[in-house]
């Protein structure tokens, strides 16, 4: 089951930065956009597990889903969708892939934990596959945006990587409380500071919102990318560690690579190849002990049945 879920994980996050990059590209307000997504799926999802009895009302007045909120919506994608006005959803995806690295940096530096040298080797190997992968597609102009996009990207990966660590503790005092319901309620409070910011810092037009264009990436990520993925990227956190799900930011470049050669017509060369093999083995490194640890839970099972 674990295995399954993260592949859809990569599946799904794997398209949002094109979705999102639509989205923008289309009028829509960045913060605005973000904000209405997130505040809508967290509703829906939130609204669905009150009415299941899986939760109450009074789990989104917590304080851990509101600094949940903060790190895995406000702060992760405020920084994308603004970046995404400048930097291409490629590059996007490569900044992003930074956010394992973030977490192992963070779990070693800030927080004393002892990582293995298998993770930090993967890490290094997964960014430099990304870089491969993307670099045929670096045919840009350099600007002071895109630069300042580029940073704030990699600012958000921060926010993230946090919010991971921290909604492992979130989930093991909430034990009883369906994961979904604890990512609906943050996504609900990550929304409505994404709102917030956009009625304090962008014009809003309204008329913008229902272009074909902006309506089709507001609810593809909505569905999909929000209730579908998040909930399912919460769940990998709560039943194995915070650097396994985050690994899917090694994944996306290679499936937005493919979509476009798919959809776009778009060239495919000798670096993509190798991009996608270093990611796999970079994936493989970061994630060894957890899949060391599921492979012989599931030998174990077998044996058990034979036996």
């Amino acid at each position: 089951m674990v295995m399954i879920n993260y592949f859809f994980v990569c599946l799904i996050f794997g398209t949002t930065f094109l979705a999102i990059k639509i989205g923008v590209d289309a009028g829509v307000p960045p913060f605005l956009s973000a904000g209405i997504r997130f505040f809508i799926a967290g509703l829906l999802l939130f609204s669905f597990m009150v009415w299941r009895e899986r939760a109450t009302i009074r789990l989104f007045f917590r304080k851990e889903m509101f600094l949940t909120g903060i790190c895995l919506t406000f702060g992760t994608f405020a920084t994308l969708y603004w970046a995404e006005q400048y930097v291409t959803s490629g590059i996007a995806a490569v900044l992003s892939a930074t956010g394992p690295m973030m977490i192992i940096i963070i779990q070693s530096f800030i927080l004393k934990q002892k990582g293995s040298r298998n993770s930090f080797i993967g890490c290094i190997v997964g960014v430099i596959g990304v870089t491969f992968l993307i670099l045929p597609s670096f045919s840009i102009e350099i600007s002071p945006f895109w630069i300042v996009g580029c940073f704030a990207i990699i600012c958000g990966e921060v926010f993230y990587a946090s919010g991971t660590i921290y909604t492992k503790n979130v989930v093991r005092k909430y034990n009883t409380t369906s994961p979904i319901a604890l990512n609906a309620a943050q996504m609900m409070h990550g929304g409505l500071l994404l709102i917030i910011l956009s009625l304090f810092t962008e014009n809003i037009h309204l008329e913008y919102l229902f272009s074909p264009a902006a309506m089709g990436s507001l609810l593809y990520l909505i569905i999909v990318g929000s209730m579908m993925g998040h909930s399912m990227y919460y769940w990998l956190v709560s039943r194995t560690n915070p650097v396994f799900p985050s690994t899917w930011l090694y994944i996306s470049p290679f499936i937005a690579v493919v979509l476009g050669v798919l959809f776009y017509h778009e060239y495919i060369s000798w670096l993509t190849v190798i991009g996608t093999v270093t990611i796999i083995v970079g994936t493989v490194l970061v994630n060894f002990e957890t899949l060391r640890a599921l492979f012989s839970q599931k030998g174990t099972v077998l044996n058990d049945v034979k036996n």
